[in-house]
């Protein structure tokens, strides 16, 4: 063995920076098992955050480190910030500025100016920024790409997506930061996947309601509207909906054919078709796709990309494109 191939098959270095995020615990399960990455450590600046976490037994085994430290440790390659939203942008840009590549989870906070600068600055470093949105590692995504890419259901002229939660109070005055509320929180995941299948659209029409029983002034209930030449697209998203993950929903509609998913983890999906078209027959099927750990995908993505192995197939601009129309669709004035 050589000494680059050598080099190129040794784990990841790699920490966390910030804790917060919904999805900080799980990111960080996958990331210490997988063969890839060595986690080197957590890092979480704020005391009142460390101490929210104190007791969650996922943390036991990682070392604890200090922002410098992390920052200033050239061995560590990849730093993935699962802080809270109104840090992200920040941690994101000491990971860059560091040199680290960087996995910043959803949604790319909340200053579009602030998120191009960080982008901008990755891309002179030669550094890669994976973000955080989990169905673009989807199987039952997968094939609604595909069908979109191969034409299977002809001039597509209708999306409809449905992404609800049951939020605790306590989770509301987590998420009220910014008056987005709910869809800045789940609405951007479907807005990521619109937005690969169709680009940006040209006209977004959002609607921000409060109808929810706490009077804490969070937008719970919410509905944007994306405009494209021959396409409608609807993106639904409300936090009191009781059990509300086996509704969710993803439905795509074209001249020739549709497909709607759901649920959409584990996802099923329901495909119509006028003509036979991808393996497909003619008529109405069901399909029960496999059900994946969330991150794993994604998190062995970006090790490959890396590593030089393969390259990294979301650009600068779908990234900013999809952060633009989300902030479009909380009423924010790009």
């Amino acid at each position: 063995m050589t000494a680059h191939s050598n080099a190129q098959s040794k784990p990841i270095r790699c920490a966390l920076l910030g804790l917060g995020h919904g999805h900080c615990i799980d990111a960080l399960k996958v990331l210490q098992g997988l063969d890839e990455y060595e986690v080197v450590g957590v890092c979480e600046p704020d005391e009142a955050m460390r101490d929210r976490y104190k007791d969650r037994k996922e943390l036991e085994s990682a070392p604890r480190l200090s922002e410098e430290e992390l920052l200033n440790d050239e061995s560590i390659r990849m730093v993935a910030v699962e802080s809270d939203v109104p840090r992200l942008l920040r941690f994101g840009r000491a990971a860059i500025d560091a040199g680290k590549h960087l996995h910043l989870d959803k949604p790319a906070g909340t200053s579009l100016p602030e998120f191009k600068r960080l982008l901008d600055e990755a891309e002179r470093e030669n550094l890669i920024v994976q973000m955080g949105y989990m169905f673009r590692y989807n199987p039952g995504f997968d094939v609604i790409r595909r069908a979109v890419k191969e034409g299977w259901l002809g001039r597509i002229y209708s999306i409809h997506a449905s992404m609800c939660t049951d939020l605790k109070p306590q989770s509301r005055i987590e998420t009220g930061h910014h008056p987005g509320g709910i869809m800045l929180e789940l609405g951007c995941h479907l807005i990521d996947t619109i937005t690969l299948l169709l680009g940006e659209p040209e006209r977004v029409t959002p609607f921000l309601r409060q109808d929810g029983r706490l009077d804490d002034g969070f937008t719970d209930n919410t509905l944007a509207i994306l405009e494209y030449d021959h396409t409608m697209a609807t993106v639904e998203t409300h936090a009191m909906e009781p059990h509300p993950f086996p509704a969710r929903l993803f439905k795509i509609v074209g001249t020739e054919g549709s497909i709607v998913l759901t649920p959409l983890e584990p996802p099923i999906a329901r495909i119509a078709l006028r003509k036979p078209a991808g393996g497909y027959q003619e008529g109405v099927q069901m399909v029960e796709f496999e059900d994946l750990d969330r991150h794993v995908l994604d998190f062995q993505e970006l090790a490959a990309c890396i590593r030089g192995e393969r390259e990294f197939p979301y650009s600068k601009e779908h990234d900013y494109q999809v952060q633009r129309t989300v902030l479009r669709a909380c009423n924010v004035d790009v």
